[in-house]
């Protein structure tokens, strides 16, 4: 059986568990990082040399680093859905999972959400702050101008594509910080929000999370 490390309010483990919830498959999940810990143990550094979350053992195949994962999952379990059997298609699922990595996350997760929600308050950097907002939302107008012209990244139906970069709107739509005006983004959230796999493993309260740097 396929297994999971990692703790439901990280961002990344809810990559990972929004493409299992898709994809329907049996699952042990440990709860591990943050306020549970384990990650300092000999037999966590044994699967990840980061000691980071998430990890998944799939029948002695370990993978770290979430896109890596969600990749894997939908390759093996998802053919024809979340794993798109066209190459061009697929290629479109890739290249936003990519930037979602290289240019949103950076901006978004790192500029903002802890710069501004995970920092406590007195130790905040707002010029650093102000400028991940600026950039976040300029690669939201980008991802709104893409999704002008498509129900999803890659098209007409949810990929894996879809998870790297809808998995931070829970958080960008429900901080108190300035957005711009993004119909299409707004439009495809309000699609993820319909998919039960979406509500259940991406939508969870992250209050806990307020003024705490530690992973």
């Amino acid at each position: 059986m396929l297994r999971i490390w990692g703790r439901r309010n990280s961002g990344n483990v809810q990559k990972v568990m929004w493409a299992v919830g898709e994809l329907g498959l049996p699952h042990e999940h440990i709860d591990a990082g943050g306020s549970f810990g384990g990650l300092d143990t000999e037999e966590f550094g044994e699967l990840n040399p980061n000691r980071r979350v998430p990890v998944v053992d799939d029948g002695g195949t370990v993978i770290w680093e979430s896109h890596a994962i969600v990749r894997y999952l939908a390759a093996k379990y998802g053919a024809g859905s979340l794993w798109p059997d066209d190459p061009g298609e697929r290629s479109q699922s890739d290249m936003w999972t990519d930037w979602a990595l290289a240019e949103l996350q950076p901006a978004f997760l790192g500029g903002v959400f802890w710069n501004f929600y995970r920092t406590p308050e007195e130790q905040r950097n707002w010029p650093l702050i102000r400028q991940g907002i600026a950039r976040t939302a300029i690669l939201f107008r980008l991802l709104d101008r893409h999704l002008s012209r498509r129900a999803f990244v890659a098209g007409n139906t949810l990929t894996f594509g879809d998870i790297p970069a809808g998995a931070q709107l829970y958080r960008y739509f429900n901080l108190e910080i300035d957005r711009p005006d993004l119909p299409y983004v707004e439009a495809w959230y309000a699609r993820l929000q319909e998919r039960e796999a979406y509500r259940t493993h991406v939508m969870v309260p992250f209050d806990d999370l307020y003024g705490r740097l530690a992973f």
